[in-house]
């Protein structure tokens, strides 16, 4: 714990609020610091009297964190409401240790107030301890103790009787139980060490609570930090902290990442995410490594976010010649990640019962690499980060306890028996369908203007994550913080494009294999309009044209081509072209043909992806003038030249052009997109989309 934790309770602010008030505000306060619980991790509870409305007269209710809550963003809903008469009662069906899961079907029928918020597995363990306000966190520095093998001792050592201890036990009524027992037989005690998961604290008020949850750990902190005299993990494997620099690691990072994507990808495609922080480089980078990594990790919030263990994979950053390690590396890679599902299918032979599930994805979640960092990946953006974020909780527990004693990783029976959990199961097959484009990473050149905006929008509504693209910065800057702040910072990235560039577009595809693993959806979009009459278009003006609309729909989609192959799981590439490339226009000579190219290169990749599972298809808009950029300079000046008419009668004269007689919007573009980009057009490859409300000339049959 790099600094000490800090008193944020504001009693100006607390006096104002209601009990129930209060535990929201000592729950957002608690969760808001990862060094005292993990994201959608710990519990907070309060017991409060409250009138029935059945009866009209006070009751006892408990209010505690609800299934699938994460205390930091918390809200009042967010809490469970229970009658504590009624848990007491469900003491009196209690059949014992082998029928404890059933208790949790009584838990409905205990709900106060007809809250529909459906209470977790942890509200007996609450319902139980004999207090007004009880936390439950899992702090890095009290797993340390928890997970060390000398545990109950360390206890007694660093809290000097202040805390009670109970050894290794599935969360559930049982433990409920055991927890009341203790701490009614100690009422001097300020709270419990669970051993090998966290602990629970507790107070006579919300305030009291939450300073003695801050006083435990840090103690434990503090202990430590005293106490822990070892190199942390038995130090460096190499000479220097870290043997690659920051760009080299981002490197070697965007290289493996589509490769273990691809390799990896089921029937839920997965999205990744890249952490090199010093407190990873230092675990991969050290000598007790592959040693500690096999151990797994102990705390059942962080197992059942990263699996039984990680894949270290087997690279060397100190080698000689890196591109040849690199490429060792690769080439074994696949091997390595079939052992890893091999080793995970023989742990659930050896440890399913008669009643367990299907064994789910083999795969790893997390992947450590000597050197780069490390690599998780998930069904989607946040998971796979907050499972990163889970690994490093873990790394901190094994490097503190390490230092005092020995660490010890969670049994492996009794790990299967969480991950395979009956109850666990349930929760699962309760989560949301995925929408449609959930697992996909969308790539947008000119993600900045009108047309790309809105395909992002539509693709981030149903799942995607999206890399916008533009040689706009300040634009660009603009549309990655409008869409984050809708979507999430999780889903949206932006990178600085010049189509035109090769470097620049490999460079963007890599940023794109950093943020989100790979790629699966290409939406080739930038562009630039341009008039003049034929005798008067210089060769500057015509190399533009081709130099973007062509040359740059070529490098994107060479260097998209590239990473889907590499993943080897297909893809979909659309072209943003224009009616123009099937029907020239006056005075655009230049324009037009960059644009036929355009339909012809698509024609092309439509070709060759086919055998890869990679469609390649053409939206043409026309006259899309509200929201695109091209619309907002010379190029309308030009076209109402063109047509000997005034710039704001341009919107009108297309419209009535149409056969449809309708506005062409960006939205109506992005609509076409998601179709030729979605399963909906599964089917569909090479072929055009026109999306100009009705231009007859330009009917493709």
């Amino acid at each position: 714990m790099s600094s000490p934790l800090q008193n944020l309770w504001d009693d100006q602010l607390a006096s104002g609020m209601s009990e129930a008030e209060q535990l929201k505000y000592r729950s957002n306060l608690l969760g808001s610091d990862l060094r005292i619980t993990n994201y959608g991790g710990g519990n907070t509870s309060a017991k409060i009297f409250m009138r029935d409305p059945l009866i009209g007269e006070e009751t006892q209710v408990l209010w505690v964190k609800g299934s699938g809550g994460d205390l930091g963003s918390i809200e009042l809903d967010g809490f469970s409401t229970l009658y504590m008469d009624k848990l007491q009662q469900l003491k009196g069906l209690y059949r014992g240790l082998e029928h404890e899961d059933e208790m949790v079907g009584y838990l409905p029928h205990c709900t106060f107030n007809l809250n529909p918020r459906a209470a977790s597995i942890d509200t007996p363990l609450h319902a139980y301890i004999p207090h007004a306000h009880v936390d439950h966190m899992h702090p890095d520095a009290a797993i340390a103790v928890a997970c060390t093998k000398n545990s109950r001792e360390l206890t007694e050592v660093i809290f000097g009787g202040d805390m009670g201890w109970l050894p290794w036990q599935r969360p559930g009524y049982d433990l409920g139980l055991k927890l009341e027992k203790t701490a009614t037989g100690n009422p001097h005690l300020k709270g419990i060490v669970l051993e090998g998961h966290g602990i629970f604290t507790w107070g006579p008020t919300s305030k009291d609570c939450y300073l003695n949850t801050l006083d435990i750990i840090q103690r434990a902190a503090d202990w430590l930090a005293a106490n822990n005299t070892n190199e942390a993990f038995g130090g460096s494997r190499y000479d220097l902290d870290s043997p690659l620099d920051t760009e080299k690691r981002k490197s070697v990072a965007a290289r493996l990442m589509p490769l273990i994507r691809g390799n990896i990808t089921n029937a839920q495609r997965k999205i990744g995410h890249f952490d090199d922080s010093a407190t990873i480089l230092q675990f991969v980078n050290s000598r007790e490594l592959t040693t500690l990594a096999a151990l797994g990790t102990s705390c059942p919030d962080h197992f059942l976010r990263t699996k039984i263990r990680p894949l270290v994979i087997d690279f060397d950053p100190a080698a000689a010649d890196l591109d040849s390690e690199l490429a060792r590396c690769v080439e074994q890679l696949g091997q390595q990640l079939a052992t890893y599902r091999e080793d995970y299918t023989a742990y659930y032979q050896r440890c399913k019962r008669d009643t367990s599930p299907a064994m789910r994805d083999p795969n790893a979640v997390v992947y450590l690499i000597p050197g780069v960092g490390m690599i998780t990946f998930a069904k989607d953006k946040a998971t796979a980060r907050i499972a990163g974020e889970f690994y490093i909780n873990a790394i901190n527990v094994m490097r503190e306890a390490n230092g005092v004693g020995e660490y010890v990783g969670l049994d492996e029976q009794e790990a299967f028996d969480i991950e395979y959990w009956l109850l666990e199961e349930a929760k699962l097959q309760r989560m949301p369908k995925p929408k449609s484009l959930a697992g996909r990473v969308a790539f947008i050149t000119g993600g900045a203007g009108g047309i790309g905006k809105a395909s992002a929008v539509r693709m981030l509504h149903e799942g995607a994550c999206v890399m916008l693209a533009d040689i706009d910065r300040e634009a660009l800057e603009t549309a990655v913080a409008e869409l984050s702040a809708v979507y999430g910072p999780d889903v949206v990235r932006g990178t600085h494009c010049d189509v035109t560039s090769e470097t620049a577009v490999a460079d963007a595809m890599a940023a794109t294999s950093l943020a989100f693993g790979g790629l699966d959806i290409l939406v080739s979009n930038a562009g630039i309009a341009s008039s003049a009459a034929l005798d008067e278009t210089s060769l500057e003006l015509w190399n533009r044209n081709i130099s973007i609309l062509a040359t740059g729909y070529f490098l994107v989609s060479r260097e998209g081509f590239k990473l889907m192959k590499t993943q080897n799981t297909g893809g979909a590439m659309v072209f943003v072209a224009s009616k123009n490339g099937l029907v020239a226009s006056p005075n655009a000579s230049a324009y037009c043909t960059a644009k036929a190219a355009e339909l012809q290169l698509a024609r092309g990749v439509a070709l060759e992806g086919a055998p890869l599972g990679i469609r390649c298809n053409v939206v043409n808009p026309d006259a899309v003038l509200r929201g695109s950029k091209i619309w907002t300079g010379k190029w309308r000046e030009e076209r109402a030249a063109a047509y000997q008419m005034e710039e704001g009668d341009l919107e009108g004269h297309y419209r009535e052009r149409s056969l449809l007689k309708r506005d062409v919007l960006p939205e109506d573009i992005a609509e076409a997109v998601y179709f030729l980009v979605s399963d909906l057009s599964a089917k569909s490859t090479g072929n055009i989309i026109n999306v100009d409300a009705g231009h007859a000339p330009s009917f493709t049959r």
